[in-house]
């Protein structure tokens, strides 16, 4: 008679997984809670203290640690191994139903102490399902509920399971614990791990991502896409979609840059955002007064692109929207009033409530052919950058203003990077483009007349005074940028000549 040993933290189908097996001739052996459920379910199963002849200890936290267990799991199909459980007492386990203790799930709950998170650190369950895996070629282990209707299946028509699915199935526990683990790694580092440098890069990788979302496409229609997380409770940017269409991969994309954006200001700040690119930042003493300026910046832009924001969004908010098409929008939050009157008036208008800012926390992580690249976030100038004015001008302070949110925005486009600002809102933005002169003049055909009397942000310096130039002519007053140019003596004295004022910060801020 075949023997199951059953584990199980998720009881979802169990009693009749368990039935069905008991129909086809099979042994049921069960621990703790998973006993209890399949005994109150009418259903014949020995405990585990019965097949091992120890009482479960420390408070169940040692129950199938035993020899009689393993051994049972890890014996081959060979005579030598059979004869020395038969010697021992023991009898082979031919299949092994274990999921664990909800370690992601507790970690991701507000307020859980380090305590509670140690209390859902499974040990018996993965150790059961390693053993189990390592053995498929004897042995079927089921770590996910899902599966059971594929192997009641296969075991009615054939009284076996193949090997193709116990690999699959060794596969997917494998997945499991690796997944379990990487999570606890997580956890427990979390408080002790120094801040990401550049030197503090994980020798191996283990990125524990599971599938969230299957996407309707990727980039394009002929393209396979999905959401991936590491927590099974996170939405799209560890949010909650409120209403609207279902996100695109696009949208995941643009909302992702735009809330980037919005989280480096701590004002009342609206970012709009097109193809990863900002088309309009500003601040205001409220993000309804705020919206206006950025869209001012390129309006035509601004068609079909997300919105973020660093604030609850209000009726206020809702109402100086206007007549823009927006596929999606983002924020802290939304009232129920303004919630309901987006619904309403644009259904089809993504709502996305990220509870948390972008911190940079996590790796930025970018596939490329044969690997991976990984990097620490730019979260703006490290601590040791300081503002230099190496003009014979310095800055006014409404330019030094402007020169400050400019170089906030900056930072925040697509290499080359140019933005044209005022004290509170970006004029024009050039960004994306291979000639820093190319997007000095983008941005300046985007800003118009209001070019004159703004100022300038480059997130790299100037290779040729020609962008310094070009700037003048359209009116702008000051600039800012990293400097480090073998000819910034050049672009200095353009510079000079043309009266602006200019600040070298030594940072760079590339975005590609």
């Amino acid at each position: 008679m075949p023997r199951a040993l059953l584990s199980v933290y998720n009881k979802t189908d169990l009693a009749k997984f368990a039935a069905t097996l008991i129909e086809l001739g099979w042994d049921l052996v069960a621990s703790g809670g998973t006993y209890q459920a399949l005994e109150q379910a009418g259903l014949p199963v020995t405990t585990v203290e019965q097949l091992t002849g120890q009482p479960e200890m420390l408070h169940g936290r040692v129950k199938t640690l035993h020899p009689a267990i393993h051994a049972g799991i890890l014996a081959q199909s060979k005579e030598d191994d059979m004869a020395a459980l038969k010697e021992a007492g023991y009898a082979p386990i031919n299949m092994v139903v274990c999921n664990l203790y909800p370690f992601q799930e507790t970690v991701a709950q507000m307020g859980v102490t380090l305590q509670d998170a140690i209390e859902q650190i499974d040990i018996g369950g993965v150790t059961l399902l390693r053993a189990a895996a390592k053995n498929f070629l004897r042995v079927v282990v089921v770590s996910d509920p899902a599966d059971y209707l594929k192997v009641a299946a296969e075991l009615k028509a054939t009284t076996e399971v193949t090997l193709a699915t116990r690999r699959k199935l060794a596969v997917k526990a494998f997945a499991h614990t690796r997944d379990y683990d990487t999570a606890i790694h997580a956890f427990l580092s979390q408080d002790i791990v120094p801040s990401l440098t550049t030197i503090t890069l994980p020798p191996h990788l283990s990125l524990g991502m599971q599938q969230i979302e299957t996407l309707r496409y990727g980039e394009n229609p002929h393209q396979a896409a999905a959401y991936y997380s590491r927590l099974t409770k996170n939405g799209p940017l560890g949010g909650t979609v409120l209403g609207g269409k279902h996100l695109s991969y696009n949208n995941i994309l643009d909302l992702d840059a735009a809330w980037r954006a919005v989280s480096s200001f701590s004002e009342p700040t609206v970012v709009i955002v097109k193809h990863l690119t900002p088309t309009g930042i500003a601040t205001a003493n409220t993000i309804a007064e705020a919206y206006p300026l950025a869209l001012k910046s390129d309006e035509v832009s601004a068609f079909g692109g997300v919105i973020a924001v660093n604030r609850p969004i209000t009726e206020e908010f809702v109402d100086s929207l206007g007549a823009l098409f927006i596929e999606a929008i983002a924020a802290p939050s939304f009232s129920t009033n303004a919630q309901e009157k987006l619904n309403e008036g644009r259904k089809n208008c993504r709502l996305v409530q990220i509870p948390q800012p972008f911190t940079g926390n996590d790796f930025e992580i970018r596939s490329v052919h044969g690997g991976l690249l990984v990097q620490s976030a730019d979260i703006g100038d490290p601590d040791s950058t300081v503002f230099k004015t190496v003009t014979e001008r310095p800055p006014s302070s409404e330019e030094l203003q402007a020169l400050q949110f400019a170089w906030k925005a900056v930072t925040q486009v697509k290499s080359n990077a140019i933005v044209l600002a005022i004290q509170n809102a970006t004029v024009g933005i050039g960004g994306g483009l291979p000639s820093r002169v190319d997007a000095v003049q983008l941005a300046i055909v985007k800003a118009g007349e209001r070019a004159r009397g703004s100022v300038m942000a480059s997130d790299a310096f100037f290779p040729f005074p020609d962008g310094i130039k070009a700037a003048a002519n359209a009116g702008v007053t000051a600039v800012i940028q990293p400097g480090g140019s073998i000819r910034d003596n050049q672009v200095i004295e353009a510079a000079n000549k043309a009266g602006i004022a200019m600040i070298f910060t030594g940072t760079r801020h590339f975005r590609h």
